[in-house]
């Protein structure tokens, strides 16, 4: 296999504004660090928060759907690697990189598991207690599909790699667990943090469009933070966070402590300000990066099981995990005006961190995963025959649709010139 990685991607990414883009510059860096030759394509356009490459060694290439001017840079570039960012990039391109590279490594990146999110989401949604009654939903065929299309998955939690293993039995030589990878702040940098005293509010923190946060903002505002306010009538709330719609930026209301910010430039200022971190999802996958920057700059949060899922547990959390809106105000003021408890919160985030997402570790694991999938890679690719079988099935369907889109765009742009 030659040096040469290409990483496909749903979008440009923004680390400054989704916990995605993040994993994905976390991943960037790293395959520049062990030295690959590396070139980035997305056929979405640039937006005001995608990350600056021009410091990075990369190659930036704009594609297009549907366009098979991308067989050309396939060809050119011939990648021994390709990672995709999402199930959906492998979908629309994963036929092309067979057809035309057939002896690079395909990585999907899953970023968390889409049908998990979705399956939780319908039953917040119908008011269901059992979400795995939604779990078999067409995003998990569709998912699943894709993840057996690749040779290797790349699984942000463990929770998320269990699911797939018991309940879908995928074969775990397929799967590999990698959380977030992040350099353990020092003993000094954490020193230098503002301390309990020099810190006041609550604060959150997300991207708006994504659907988890929208409605842990209106559950906040209409369960929550009446409760909270109720025993702390000073308290204020920020919350932060890019493309934020109309919908929640009509939530804002002084008055009642409840500030509608929009995105901040440096979340580490957001944290570091606030005493305490409110995340009440009520549906979600994959790692929260709210969370984990909680940790990163000690601000102790309340979160729900979902929330710290796949992350920690309640007896390591740097506060408290609650899914009731009650005792979720409850353990809030409790952790806001307890200074003793507030200290050992912040002390568990920083146990947790080392514990959990020491970067020098899973980049160790993930570069012995790939030598050893580079030297075995025809042996593996036979003992995965649902794999090869979905291949032929799904990416034939989805190579002659592309085929029809294209002529038809083309057919389309004659007419109008």
């Amino acid at each position: 296999m030659n040096n040469k990685i290409l990483i496909i991607g749903l979008i440009w990414p923004e680390p400054r504004a989704t916990a995605a883009g993040s994993r994905m510059i976390q991943l960037i860096e790293y395959f520049i660090d062990q030295g690959f030759e590396l070139s980035f394509a997305s056929a979405a356009a640039k937006s005001s928060l995608s990350y600056d490459f021009s410091g990075l060694a990369l190659t930036c290439i704009d594609i297009e759907l549907n366009n098979s001017g991308f067989d050309a840079v396939l060809k050119d570039l011939n990648p021994g690697m390709v990672v995709f960012d999402r199930f959906l990039t492998e979908e629309h391109y994963g036929w092309k990189v067979q057809e035309n590279c057939p002896n690079a490594i395909r990585i999907l990146d899953t970023e968390d598991l889409h049908f998990l999110r979705k399956s939780r989401e319908l039953a917040v949604k119908k008011e269901v207690d059992d979400w795995r009654a939604f779990i078999q939903n067409d995003t998990a065929k569709r998912e699943i599909a894709s993840i057996y299309r690749c040779d290797l998955s790349l699984i942000i939690s463990k929770f998320e790699y269990k699911l797939l293993e018991e309940d879908f039995k995928v074969d775990t030589s397929l799967l590999f667990y990698l959380p977030f990878m992040i350099d353990l702040p020092k003993e000094k940098t954490l020193a230098e943090l503002p301390d309990f005293d020099n810190r006041e509010h609550f604060m959150t923190i997300g991207n708006f469009m994504h659907q988890p946060n929208l409605d842990a903002i209106r559950y906040l505002y209409g369960r929550i933070w009446p409760l909270i306010r109720k025993e702390l009538p000073g308290a204020k709330l920020d919350i932060y966070g890019a493309y934020i719609p109309d919908t929640i930026k009509q939530l804002h209301d002084p008055a009642k402590g409840f500030f509608v910010n929009g995105w901040i430039a440096s979340k580490k200022d957001a944290f570091i300000k606030a005493r305490v971190c409110l995340a009440p999802l009520r549906f979600g996958a994959g790692q929260k990066g709210k969370l984990l920057d909680s940790m990163v700059f000690g601000t102790p949060n309340i979160t729900s099981s979902i929330g710290a899922e796949g992350m920690g547990t309640s007896e390591y959390w740097n506060g408290f995990i609650e899914d009731e809106s009650e005792e979720y105000a409850s353990k809030a003021i409790q952790l806001y005006q307890d200074k003793k408890l507030w200290i050992q919160a912040q002390k568990k985030g920083y146990d947790l961190l080392r514990q959990t997402f020491d970067k020098k570790y899973f980049e160790s694991q993930f570069a012995k995963r790939l030598v050893l999938l580079r030297e075995e890679l025809e042996q593996h690719r036979k003992s995965n025959f649902i794999g090869s079988m979905l291949q032929h099935h799904q990416h034939q369907g989805t190579k002659y649709l592309s085929k029809w889109i294209e002529t038809k765009n083309l057919l389309n742009n004659k007419i109008i010139e």
